[in-house]
Protein backbone atom coordinates (compact mmCIF):
# COMPACT_ATOMS: atom_id res chain seq x y z
CA UNK A 1 0.00 0.00 0.00
CA UNK A 2 1.44 3.41 -0.69
CA UNK A 3 -0.06 6.47 0.28
CA UNK A 4 1.02 9.34 1.89
CA UNK A 5 -0.44 12.65 3.97
CA UNK A 6 -0.28 16.29 2.24
CA UNK A 7 2.58 16.74 4.39
CA UNK A 8 5.05 14.42 5.70
CA UNK A 9 5.55 14.81 9.62
CA UNK A 10 9.40 15.37 10.26
CA UNK A 11 10.55 12.01 11.38
CA UNK A 12 13.59 13.31 13.51
CA UNK A 13 12.94 13.28 17.00
CA UNK A 14 14.14 16.39 18.34
CA UNK A 15 12.26 18.03 16.35
CA UNK A 16 9.30 17.63 18.79
CA UNK A 17 11.72 19.81 20.84
CA UNK A 18 12.04 22.38 19.05
CA UNK A 19 8.45 22.38 17.70
CA UNK A 20 5.95 23.12 20.66
CA UNK A 21 3.41 22.39 18.43
CA UNK A 22 4.64 19.41 16.12
CA UNK A 23 2.98 16.55 18.10
CA UNK A 24 -0.39 18.31 17.43
CA UNK A 25 0.61 18.12 13.68
CA UNK A 26 2.33 14.53 13.64
CA UNK A 27 -1.13 13.79 14.79
CA UNK A 28 -3.06 15.48 12.38
CA UNK A 29 -0.60 14.23 9.42
CA UNK A 30 -1.83 10.23 10.70
CA UNK A 31 -5.15 11.42 10.81
CA UNK A 32 -4.94 12.03 7.21
CA UNK A 33 -3.12 9.15 6.17
CA UNK A 34 -6.34 6.73 7.77
CA UNK A 35 -9.10 9.05 6.08
CA UNK A 36 -6.93 9.19 2.99
CA UNK A 37 -5.58 5.66 2.37
CA UNK A 38 -7.34 3.57 -0.29
CA UNK A 39 -8.20 1.04 2.08
CA UNK A 40 -8.13 0.42 6.22
CA UNK A 41 -3.97 0.60 6.84
CA UNK A 42 -2.36 -1.29 9.31
CA UNK A 43 0.07 -0.05 11.51
CA UNK A 44 3.14 -1.25 9.47
CA UNK A 45 1.34 0.47 6.63
CA UNK A 46 1.12 3.99 8.34
CA UNK A 47 4.92 3.59 9.94
CA UNK A 48 5.95 3.55 6.11
CA UNK A 49 3.66 6.15 4.50
CA UNK A 50 4.68 8.90 8.17
CA UNK A 51 8.43 7.81 8.50
CA UNK A 52 8.16 7.81 11.89
CA UNK A 53 9.38 5.04 14.20
CA UNK A 54 7.47 2.45 15.09
CA UNK A 55 6.53 3.05 18.64
CA UNK A 56 5.57 6.90 17.72
CA UNK A 57 2.80 5.65 15.25
CA UNK A 58 1.03 3.29 18.03
CA UNK A 59 1.55 5.60 20.65
CA UNK A 60 -0.19 8.70 18.32
CA UNK A 61 -2.85 6.17 17.12
CA UNK A 62 -3.90 5.07 21.06
CA UNK A 63 -3.94 8.71 21.40
CA UNK A 64 -6.35 9.54 18.50
CA UNK A 65 -8.53 6.18 19.69
CA UNK A 66 -9.02 7.45 22.88
CA UNK A 67 -10.20 10.73 21.48
CA UNK A 68 -12.63 8.91 18.76
CA UNK A 69 -10.55 10.23 16.13
CA UNK A 70 -9.41 7.17 15.07
CA UNK A 71 -10.90 3.62 14.98
CA UNK A 72 -9.43 -0.01 15.37
CA UNK A 73 -10.85 -2.86 13.17
CA UNK A 74 -10.97 -5.46 15.69
CA UNK A 75 -9.99 -8.60 13.77
CA UNK A 76 -7.78 -7.52 11.29
CA UNK A 77 -6.14 -4.83 13.04
CA UNK A 78 -6.40 -1.74 10.82
CA UNK A 79 -7.11 2.00 11.04
CA UNK A 80 -10.53 3.59 9.74
CA UNK A 81 -11.64 7.22 11.04
CA UNK A 82 -13.71 7.36 13.92
CA UNK A 83 -17.20 8.81 14.69
CA UNK A 84 -15.75 12.39 16.20
CA UNK A 85 -13.33 12.11 13.19
CA UNK A 86 -16.89 11.51 10.92
CA UNK A 87 -19.10 14.06 12.90
CA UNK A 88 -16.58 16.76 12.54
CA UNK A 89 -15.89 16.80 8.52
CA UNK A 90 -19.50 16.70 7.97
CA UNK A 91 -20.02 19.59 10.37
CA UNK A 92 -17.12 21.15 8.44
CA UNK A 93 -18.87 20.10 4.89
CA UNK A 94 -22.32 21.37 5.79
CA UNK A 95 -21.28 25.17 6.98
CA UNK A 96 -18.50 25.09 3.68
CA UNK A 97 -17.34 27.96 1.97
CA UNK A 98 -18.48 26.25 -1.10
CA UNK A 99 -22.22 25.90 -0.05
CA UNK A 100 -23.42 28.93 -1.82
CA UNK A 101 -21.42 27.51 -4.78
CA UNK A 102 -22.71 23.78 -4.76
CA UNK A 103 -26.46 25.47 -4.66
CA UNK A 104 -26.28 27.40 -7.39
CA UNK A 105 -24.87 24.48 -9.24
CA UNK A 106 -27.52 22.36 -8.42
CA UNK A 107 -30.07 25.24 -9.31
CA UNK A 108 -28.99 25.44 -12.47
CA UNK A 109 -29.70 22.48 -13.00
CA UNK A 110 -33.14 22.24 -11.06
CA UNK A 111 -34.14 25.28 -13.81
CA UNK A 112 -32.74 23.12 -16.01
CA UNK A 113 -35.09 19.89 -16.12
CA UNK A 114 -37.44 21.49 -13.71
CA UNK A 115 -37.20 18.34 -11.19
CA UNK A 116 -35.97 18.72 -7.49
CA UNK A 117 -31.94 17.82 -6.73
CA UNK A 118 -29.77 16.87 -3.91
CA UNK A 119 -25.68 16.72 -3.07
CA UNK A 120 -25.70 13.67 -1.09
CA UNK A 121 -22.59 11.86 0.51
CA UNK A 122 -22.34 8.01 2.85
CA UNK A 123 -22.08 9.05 6.41
CA UNK A 124 -22.15 6.29 8.16
CA UNK A 125 -25.34 3.60 7.13
CA UNK A 126 -27.22 6.15 5.88
CA UNK A 127 -27.09 8.98 3.25
CA UNK A 128 -27.09 13.02 4.02
CA UNK A 129 -27.91 15.31 2.03
CA UNK A 130 -25.40 17.99 2.13
CA UNK A 131 -27.37 20.50 -0.22
CA UNK A 132 -30.93 20.61 -1.87
CA UNK A 133 -32.81 22.53 -4.31
CA UNK A 134 -36.53 22.18 -4.91
CA UNK A 135 -38.69 22.41 -8.32
CA UNK A 136 -40.72 25.25 -7.91
CA UNK A 137 -43.22 22.45 -9.07
CA UNK A 138 -46.49 22.40 -7.02
CA UNK A 139 -46.28 19.09 -5.90
CA UNK A 140 -43.35 18.38 -4.46
CA UNK A 141 -41.44 15.91 -1.77
CA UNK A 142 -40.13 18.99 1.12
CA UNK A 143 -37.29 17.94 2.41
CA UNK A 144 -34.56 19.79 4.13
CA UNK A 145 -30.45 20.06 3.92
CA UNK A 146 -29.58 17.82 6.65
CA UNK A 147 -31.91 15.45 6.09
CA UNK A 148 -31.00 11.34 6.43
CA UNK A 149 -32.17 8.78 4.30
CA UNK A 150 -31.55 4.54 4.22
CA UNK A 151 -28.65 3.91 1.97
CA UNK A 152 -30.61 0.02 0.41
CA UNK A 153 -33.21 1.95 -0.95
CA UNK A 154 -32.49 5.09 -2.53
CA UNK A 155 -30.57 6.05 -6.00
CA UNK A 156 -27.61 7.79 -4.19
CA UNK A 157 -28.00 5.35 -1.62
CA UNK A 158 -27.56 2.66 -3.70
CA UNK A 159 -24.93 4.31 -6.32
CA UNK A 160 -22.66 4.62 -3.08
CA UNK A 161 -22.73 1.24 -1.93
CA UNK A 162 -22.04 -0.12 -5.18
CA UNK A 163 -18.38 2.00 -5.31
CA UNK A 164 -17.30 -0.45 -1.58
CA UNK A 165 -16.39 -3.59 -1.52
CA UNK A 166 -18.78 -6.40 -0.70
CA UNK A 167 -17.76 -6.98 2.91
CA UNK A 168 -17.65 -3.16 3.74
CA UNK A 169 -21.72 -3.38 2.08
CA UNK A 170 -22.09 -6.60 4.63
CA UNK A 171 -21.15 -4.49 7.41
CA UNK A 172 -23.04 -1.51 6.54
CA UNK A 173 -26.01 -3.54 5.93
CA UNK A 174 -25.81 -6.66 8.24
CA UNK A 175 -27.29 -9.88 7.52
CA UNK A 176 -31.28 -8.90 6.56
CA UNK A 177 -33.92 -8.85 6.24
CA UNK A 178 -33.51 -4.73 5.39
CA UNK A 179 -36.17 -2.43 6.46
CA UNK A 180 -39.29 -1.91 4.02
CA UNK A 181 -40.39 0.98 3.39
CA UNK A 182 -42.61 0.11 0.52
CA UNK A 183 -43.80 -2.81 -1.28
CA UNK A 184 -41.02 -2.07 -3.88
CA UNK A 185 -37.83 -2.08 -1.50
CA UNK A 186 -35.64 -4.89 -1.73
CA UNK A 187 -35.19 -6.61 1.70
CA UNK A 188 -32.96 -9.06 0.78
CA UNK A 189 -29.26 -8.50 1.01
CA UNK A 190 -28.35 -10.91 -2.08
CA UNK A 191 -30.93 -9.53 -4.19
CA UNK A 192 -29.59 -5.78 -3.43
CA UNK A 193 -26.17 -7.24 -4.20
CA UNK A 194 -26.91 -8.13 -7.98
CA UNK A 195 -28.65 -4.68 -7.83
CA UNK A 196 -25.38 -2.89 -7.03
CA UNK A 197 -23.69 -4.97 -9.79
CA UNK A 198 -25.85 -3.63 -12.38
CA UNK A 199 -25.39 0.00 -10.62
CA UNK A 200 -21.74 -0.29 -10.76
CA UNK A 201 -21.73 -1.17 -14.65
CA UNK A 202 -24.12 1.68 -15.81
CA UNK A 203 -23.13 4.13 -12.88
CA UNK A 204 -26.34 5.47 -12.46
CA UNK A 205 -28.34 4.65 -9.43
CA UNK A 206 -32.25 4.04 -9.44
CA UNK A 207 -35.19 3.89 -6.67
CA UNK A 208 -38.94 3.28 -8.51
CA UNK A 209 -40.67 3.67 -5.32
CA UNK A 210 -38.31 1.84 -3.40
CA UNK A 211 -38.44 4.51 -0.48
CA UNK A 212 -41.35 6.19 -0.82
CA UNK A 213 -44.63 5.04 -2.80
CA UNK A 214 -45.05 6.90 -5.54
CA UNK A 215 -41.49 8.96 -6.08
CA UNK A 216 -38.68 8.00 -8.60
CA UNK A 217 -35.50 9.16 -8.51
CA UNK A 218 -32.15 8.72 -10.38
CA UNK A 219 -28.49 9.23 -9.13
CA UNK A 220 -24.78 9.52 -10.75
CA UNK A 221 -21.31 9.74 -9.07
CA UNK A 222 -19.44 12.95 -8.13
CA UNK A 223 -16.01 11.60 -8.41
CA UNK A 224 -12.96 12.75 -6.46
CA UNK A 225 -9.36 13.20 -8.00
CA UNK A 226 -8.82 9.60 -7.84
CA UNK A 227 -12.11 8.79 -9.69
CA UNK A 228 -13.45 7.65 -6.39
CA UNK A 229 -16.88 7.88 -5.28
CA UNK A 230 -17.06 10.73 -3.08
CA UNK A 231 -20.49 11.88 -3.58
CA UNK A 232 -24.04 11.91 -5.65
CA UNK A 233 -25.83 14.11 -7.57
CA UNK A 234 -29.45 13.11 -7.78
CA UNK A 235 -32.85 14.04 -8.96
CA UNK A 236 -36.25 12.55 -7.87
CA UNK A 237 -39.74 13.49 -8.26
CA UNK A 238 -43.36 12.17 -7.69
CA UNK A 239 -44.70 10.31 -10.45
CA UNK A 240 -46.64 9.74 -12.71
CA UNK A 241 -44.90 13.25 -13.60
CA UNK A 242 -41.69 11.58 -13.37
CA UNK A 243 -40.63 8.13 -14.54
CA UNK A 244 -37.49 6.03 -14.81
CA UNK A 245 -37.36 6.51 -18.56
CA UNK A 246 -38.06 10.34 -18.00
CA UNK A 247 -35.86 10.43 -15.45
CA UNK A 248 -32.34 9.11 -17.87
CA UNK A 249 -33.20 11.75 -19.88
CA UNK A 250 -32.17 14.24 -16.95
CA UNK A 251 -28.84 11.92 -16.64
CA UNK A 252 -26.31 14.35 -18.80
CA UNK A 253 -27.46 17.24 -17.08
CA UNK A 254 -26.70 15.63 -13.72
CA UNK A 255 -23.56 14.72 -15.17
CA UNK A 256 -22.59 17.79 -15.63
CA UNK A 257 -23.40 19.10 -12.50
CA UNK A 258 -21.39 16.18 -10.93
CA UNK A 259 -18.17 17.41 -12.66
CA UNK A 260 -18.81 21.44 -11.58
CA UNK A 261 -19.71 19.84 -7.67
CA UNK A 262 -16.28 17.87 -7.62
CA UNK A 263 -14.03 21.18 -7.75
CA UNK A 264 -15.77 22.29 -5.18
CA UNK A 265 -13.59 19.88 -2.66
CA UNK A 266 -10.89 21.96 -1.45
CA UNK A 267 -7.43 19.71 -2.62
CA UNK A 268 -5.18 19.12 -0.09
CA UNK A 269 -1.36 20.41 -0.66
CA UNK A 270 0.04 16.47 -2.70
CA UNK A 271 -3.57 16.91 -5.01
CA UNK A 272 -6.18 14.69 -2.82
CA UNK A 273 -9.87 15.81 -2.44
CA UNK A 274 -10.45 16.79 1.03
CA UNK A 275 -14.19 15.47 1.39
CA UNK A 276 -16.14 14.04 4.25
CA UNK A 277 -14.74 10.65 5.67
CA UNK A 278 -16.72 7.53 6.02
CA UNK A 279 -17.90 6.43 9.35
CA UNK A 280 -16.11 3.35 10.59
CA UNK A 281 -18.63 0.50 10.63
Amino acid sequence: MEFRSAKSPDPDPGAARAEPDSATLRAFALLELVAGAPAPPTLEDLTRASGLPKPSVYRILRLLMRGGLVHREAHQKRYVVGSRTNALALTVQMGSPQRRERRAILGRVVEEIGETCNFNMLDGNEVVYLERVETSANVRLHMRSGSRVPLHCTASGKLLLSDLPVAHVRRLLGAGPLKRYTERTIVNVATLERELAKIRASGIGTDNGEYLTDSVCLAVPVNDAHGRICAAVAVHGPAPRMTLRKGYTFVPALRRAAVALATTFVPAADGRTVAPFRRAS
